[in-house]
């Protein structure tokens, strides 16, 4: 059987400021109604012999993932937490230990859950080829053909042919993103193809290269496997021990290494959304070259990409810039410099804001809310729960709150006291009140939350019951 591994530990700081640590692009619908994590499991229907999914993202992801996987009917095999970020070697050691707990001959296919696949069918006769070498006890990395000289990815050099087998070599070496002198001359040799970050080999074969090459980290993530607390929904890490691990990735750590490499070439029309450019040339442009997404009004702009999440953005006479509005953030870039993108991000990190961790919008296994206003001493809030979901019993030390249901019928506890409140009626819950809030409908209930109190950070919160099993 063939155990896709979907990374999803990314933070696509160059797609901010739609891209917030809290709401990474894999979980953005950016290219179709799906987002970029769904498209990479649902492209993965029809190949033979495939089965459930395991899933590596962090703990803070998990009811995003656990939803998305929901919402198109899959069940993973196993939903990997990780405590904090150690690159995708580690977190590809734990899931090889993950499958091979079910399968010991377990073929892993390797799948960031950012990429970009236009031709599934080829991307589907590209896993059969990279199979039968992974079953000889090959490394396999999927080289893609570049179709220009670009200086964002990396590249493998191909070595010998492998007999039997079209365009299936040897891996002569790996080199990170060239100049574009480089990137040209690699183009020209036709011997150089883009590094796609997939892979496929047997989890036993990847165990035994890292247990060769990087004894610290595989001993490492063998302790945060085994010390892990694995229940139905989720495998959770061991903290203490993945913390030991070496923050490298698959490429360096092994693939860089060992002597069992061997690359199948394929053109998949495959992409890396990882900049605002990059998407663009993705994504069908209108007439005079612009994507434009949202509230827009653009004359005599062109060749650009516009995107409006929450109002009206006018973009006049401009030619091949980003503009990416959000309620709490507008980005204006030349195309030529989106890559820098992240400079933004590094800002926000340095002036100790938070526009790079959240959205005013923010997700919850139970819904969501977003900030209407905030001041001293109070806090707007609209919040949206599901149907038939509920908060957890909590209770806050340093402030009060003030609910009032705009639509939906709800359950509300404080205390002793439990009541159904209804539109147009409103509800108080003092300072170290105990409280919940339940949606008892089958429409979403939305209601307007004001609070009031010395402190409105979120950690002002202690759980007494929680569904979710949060801390």
């Amino acid at each position: 059987m063939i155990y896709p591994v979907i990374l999803s530990g990314g933070s696509g700081t160059r797609l901010w400021p739609l891209s917030r640590k809290s709401l990474p692009k894999q979980f953005l619908s950016l290219v179709s109604e799906k987002t970029l994590f769904q498209e990479t499991l649902q492209r993965l229907r029809g190949v033979p012999d495939i089965a459930s999914p395991v899933v590596v993202c962090n703990t803070e992801h998990r009811f995003l993932a656990a939803e998305q996987l929901r919402a198109i009917d899959i069940n993973p095999l196993s939903l990997i937490l990780e405590p904090i970020s150690r690159n995708t070697a580690p977190a590809v050691a734990a899931a090889a230990l993950a499958a091979q707990e079910r399968d010991a001959d377990a073929i892993l296919l390797i799948l960031p859950a950012d990429h970009l696949i236009q031709d599934v069918l080829a991307f589907h006769r590209s896993i059969q080829s990279a199979l039968k070498l992974a079953n000889e006890g090959k490394l396999v990395t999927f080289g893609c053909k570049p179709t220009k000289p670009s200086t964002g990815f990396g590249y493998i050099e191909q070595g010998d042919a492998i007999e039997g087998m079209d365009g299936a070599f040897d891996v002569a070496r790996f080199v990170e993103k060239p100049k574009l002198e480089t990137a040209e001359s690699f183009l020209a040799s036709g011997k150089f193809f883009w590094n796609s970050g997939m892979f496929m080999f047997k989890a036993s074969a990847y165990l035994e290269e890292l247990q060769k090459y990087q004894l610290s980290m595989y001993e490492a993530s063998l302790q945060a496997w085994q010390k892990g607390r694995h229940g139905d929904e989720f495998s959770r890490l061991d903290k203490e021990a993945f913390e030991l691990c070496p923050d490298d990735s698959i490429d360096y750590a092994v693939m860089e290494q060992t002597k069992i490499a061997a690359m199948v070439t394929v053109n998949i029309g495959w992409g890396d959304i990882g900049s605002w450019d990059a998407l663009a040339e993705v994504v069908p442009a209108d007439a005079q070259g612009n994507v434009v997404r949202g509230d827009v009004y653009a004359p005599e702009t062109k060749r650009s990409y516009i995107r409006a999440e929450s109002r009206l953005v006018a973009a006049i006479g401009l030619d091949d810039m980003v503009i990416v509005e959000t309620p709490d953030a507008v980005l204006v870039a030349h195309k030529d410099f989106s890559q820098n993108v992240k400079n933004a991000v590094e800002y926000l990190k340095r002036a100790e804001r938070t526009e790079h961790l959240v959205h005013s919008r923010n997700y919850r296994p139970w819904g969501y809310y977003e900030s209407v206003d905030v001041g001293e001493r109070y806090q707007v809030k609209r919040i949206v729960v599901k149907p038939r979901a509920k908060l957890s019993l909590q209770s806050h030390e340093h402030r009060a709150e003030h609910w009032i249901v705009v639509n939906g019928s709800a359950i509300v506890t404080v205390d002793k006291m439990r009541r159904l409140v209804e539109s147009n009626e409103s509800v108080y819950i003092p300072v170290g009140a105990t409280h919940r809030l339940e949606n008892v409908g089958e429409t979403p209930l939305c209601l307007i939350e004001v609070q009031t109190g010395s402190y409105l950070g979120e950690d002002d919160i202690i759980r007494y019951e929680d569904i979710y099993q949060r801390v």
